[in-house]
């Protein structure tokens, strides 16, 4: 095995543990929400994504003006300034793009697009983090990840 197959197969691995370990306790030891609000959840998300991206396009669309502007200007800040500020609009458009390609998905309660949201709550923890939003992020991530992993048995393959 190459070493690229390894640390792919690692990578897998690592993913899979952080969602059994986020199950066990956002599902099977947290209180549970009440059936009928998981119904509108999953029944509204959808909807309520939708609307969240559409807020967040005038946001990012600024961002990526504002970052073009600015980066020619990034070296009196140091490179690692600039850097992090390109990386930053890179994982939210990342953020954005997982969350649009999943947006069929959730309306036909599919697996896949519940695991897009994961991965967008994933990347949303890495943006908060190289935005110096530590406790913030992770507050919001605890609650996506408890919304998402309540509604978990409603997606199906």
């Amino acid at each position: 095995m190459t070493d690229l197959t390894k640390n792919k197969s690692d990578n897998q691995i690592s993913i899979v543990k952080l969602e059994e370990f986020l199950d066990l306790y956002l599902v099977q030891k947290a209180p549970a929400l009440p059936d009928n609000i998981k119904e509108f959840i999953v029944k509204y998300g959808p909807y309520i994504s939708l609307v969240m991206m559409v807020l967040m396009a005038p946001a990012l669309i600024g961002l990526i003006g504002l970052s073009s502007v600015a980066m020619p200007f990034a070296y009196l800040g140091g490179v690692r300034s600039g850097f992090n500020f390109s990386l930053s609009t890179i994982l939210m458009i990342g953020q954005l793009a997982l969350q649009v390609i999943a947006l069929p998905g959730l309306f036909k309660r599919a697996k896949s697009a519940w695991r897009l949201m994961f991965y967008s709550v994933l990347v949303s923890i890495v943006y908060s983090l190289l935005a110096g939003n530590l406790i913030n992020g992770l507050v919001s991530a605890l609650i996506s990840f408890y919304i998402l992993f309540q509604v978990k048995s409603y997606y199906k393959n």
